[in-house]
C-alpha cells in the first residue's frame, strides 16, 4: 500500500513537473517574442516577435526572420540557451512519463513472481519441518525401545 502511494505521488509530480515545464517554456517564448519586438526594428509586430523567439528557442532558425541588432543577437543567444534548457525540460517529462509505466509494470511482475518464489519456499519449510518432527519421533521412539 505504500509503494502504491509513492508511485502514485512520483508519478503526480512528473506529470506536474510536465505542466510547471510547459508555462516555464510559454513563458519565455511569450518573454522572448516581446523582447524582439521591442530591441529588433526588423520585427514589426508581437506575432512575428513570437515567431522569431520559437524559431531561436527551438534552434531551428528559418531565417524569415532574424535579429539584425546587436542587443537583438545577444538576446537571442540568451532565448537559444533558456530554450534548449526548457524544451529538454519537456521532453525529459514526456519521456519519464512514458518510462514510468514499463517501470511500474515491470516492478508489478517482479513483485509478483518474489510473492511466488516466497510461497514456494514456505511449503518447502513446511515440508522441512514435518520431515524433522517424523525424523524426532523414529529417533524417540528407538530411544524408548527395550534393547
Amino acid at each position: 500500500m505504500r509503494k502504491r502511494r509513492q508511485q502514485a505521488r512520483r508519478r503526480h509530480l512528473v506529470r506536474r513537473g510536465l505542466v510547471y515545464s510547459l508555462f516555464l517554456v510559454a513563458a519565455i517564448l511569450l518573454l522572448g517574442g516581446v523582447g524582439f519586438w521591442a530591441l529588433d526594428p526588423r520585427v514589426h509586430s508581437l506575432q512575428d516577435g513570437l515567431w522569431l523567439a520559437f524559431t531561436t528557442a527551438a534552434t531551428v532558425g528559418y531565417g524569415d526572420v532574424v535579429p539584425s541588432t546587436t542587443l537583438s543577437r545577444v538576446f537571442a543567444v540568451i532565448v537559444v540557451l533558456l530554450g534548449l534548457a526548457v524544451l529538454s525540460l519537456v521532453t525529459a517529462s514526456l519521456a519519464a512519463i512514458f518510462v514510468e509505466e514499463k517501470v511500474e509494470e515491470e516492478e508489478r511482475q517482479i513483485e509478483r513472481d518474489l510473492m511466488q518464489e516466497i510461497r514456494g519456499l514456505r511449503h518447502q519449510v513446511e515440508a522441512l519441518r514435518e520431515e524433522v518432527r517424523y525424523l524426532r519421533n523414529c529417533a524417540d521412539e528407538q530411544m524408548n525401545r527395550p534393547a
